[in-house]
């Protein structure tokens, strides 16, 4: 199983996308979802595969970092 960390959208040149996962940037194809800058995606191989909302982001990446500080205790 993986999980699917919600990634902003910081810049797009031709149909790869550079996204902000906090601690680290990474690039992934956009040519099968009309994204832009500023949005919030999944991906899926290096590919956006979905498009969400900021809040559901915000909440996603919320349980995530509570998840890990609660192992890490």
């Amino acid at each position: 199983m993986c999980l699917a960390v919600p990634g902003k959208i910081l810049e797009i040149k031709d149909k790869t996308a550079i996204l902000d996962y906090g601690s680290e940037k990474r690039e992934a194809d956009c040519s099968l979802i009309e994204c832009k800058v500023g949005d919030y995606v999944i991906v899926s191989n290096k590919m956006i595969i979905d498009k969400i909302s900021k809040i559901e982001a915000e909440e996603s990446l919320k349980m995530y970092r509570d998840a890990i500080n609660k192992s890490e205790k």
